[in-house]
């Protein structure tokens, strides 16, 4: 993937990446995991996981299914690798290689499920990337995609209005990087141009009920320390602006008093019985 297609490299290969998707599995996995009987799978079914990133859900996927054989693809080879060594012991049913979302080296129709998670709204032309998730997955196999929405973020206002953050920093800054950070509202649209069937839109609620805090607020002070410096670069907000939101957020998701919520959109389809990457 060429730097056009990964705009946000910096900041995916960040230690503190590791510490997002870790408190992200922790506060979503248990709402998402069953989302996945929807899809009937048993037996040994092959999974693609594609933009793995550290291997959190590739991990989760393999243990839900015994018998599956799990692939796991992110373009960063520090992913891959720090991956490959934390999952070793579900080796060789689950595997990782380095691979360019927008091209994989996967034949067509060869995966039951597919899944993609925290990767659309880091992309330009997220649309591309699901159908390459389209042409490597079999006929009456499923689509499995968590695409966020940063307009579905709520929190309390203090001190500070907390929405100047998405509207003055994210958003401002996805549009600077060429990617969209509403994707999640427009990811069904994408699925249906594909010709996918079944189409469901469900939503996993992070909230201050639902989670524990401090794993919600662990989200956002890892987001935070990876992305407040650059928002204060190619954004409406200063570095010094960014920072005190991100601060608020955070207090305001550890104030038993205050209630906050992230409402994730998760997206679903099945490739229709018949239908091969060469007819589509």
């Amino acid at each position: 993937m060429t730097g056009e297609r990964n705009p946000q490299a910096e900041q995916m290969a960040a230690e503190s990446m590791l510490r997002t998707l870790a408190a992200q599995a922790d506060c979503i996995w248990p709402q998402e995991q069953g989302l996945l009987a929807r899809y009937g799978l048993q037996g040994a079914v092959q999974i693609a996981d594609i933009g793995c990133g550290s291997g959190e859900i590739s991990s989760r996927l393999a243990r839900l299914y015994p018998e599956a054989r799990v692939l796991g693809v992110d373009i960063l080879a520090s992913s891959v690798t720090f991956a490959a060594e934390r999952y070793s012991s579900l080796a060789p049913r689950l595997r990782f290689e380095q691979g360019d979302a927008f091209e994989l080296a996967l034949p067509p129709d060869g995966c039951d499920l597919v899944v993609c998670r925290h990767l659309t709204q880091a992309v330009p032309r997220p649309e591309r990337v699901l159908g390459e998730l389209y042409r490597i997955c079999k006929p009456g196999g499923w689509l499995h995609v968590l695409s966020e929405d940063y307009g579905m973020l709520h929190f309390p206002f203090g001190t500070l209005d907390l929405d100047r953050l998405w509207q003055d920093g994210v958003f401002p800054y996805a549009r600077a990087t060429g990617t969209d950070a509403r994707v999640g509202r427009h990811t069904w649209s994408y699925l249906k141009q594909l010709g996918l069937e079944e189409l469901h839109v469900d939503y996993v609620v992070v909230d201050t009920l639902r989670v524990a805090r401090d794993t919600f607020a662990q989200i956002f002070e890892a987001w935070r320390d990876g992305y407040a410096r650059v928002l204060g670069e190619r954004s409406k907000l200063t570095p010094s602006e960014a920072l005190a939101l991100f601060n608020q957020v955070i207090a305001s998701i550890r104030d038993e008093a205050s209630y906050a919520v992230w409402q994730v959109p998760v997206l679903s389809g099945r490739k229709p019985a018949g239908r091969g990457a060469s007819s589509s």
